[in-house]
């Protein structure tokens, strides 16, 4: 259990990666708050029930393409 009482909001960039970030501060370019935010153990829970196929989307996209399936 962490002892880190600060709040953090999940974000997600565009290859639908997830990471947390403290709450009050900028987000960094790229980035964009996710809509959970809360203490850093349930963000990170948060990020492990979401983000279940952890390659990057473009990766993922060329795997379907390869696959014979179009995807748009």
């Amino acid at each position: 259990m962490s002892t880190d009482e600060r709040t953090y909001l999940v974000v997600r960039n565009h290859e639908d990666q997830y990471s947390i970030w403290p709450a009050g501060q900028d987000v960094p370019a790229g980035w964009a708050a996710e809509g959970f935010d809360g203490p850093k153990d349930a963000c990170l829970a948060h990020i492990a029930e979401v983000w279940t196929d952890l390659r990057p989307l473009s990766l993922r996209r060329a795997a379907v393409v390869e696959g014979g399936v179009h995807v748009g």
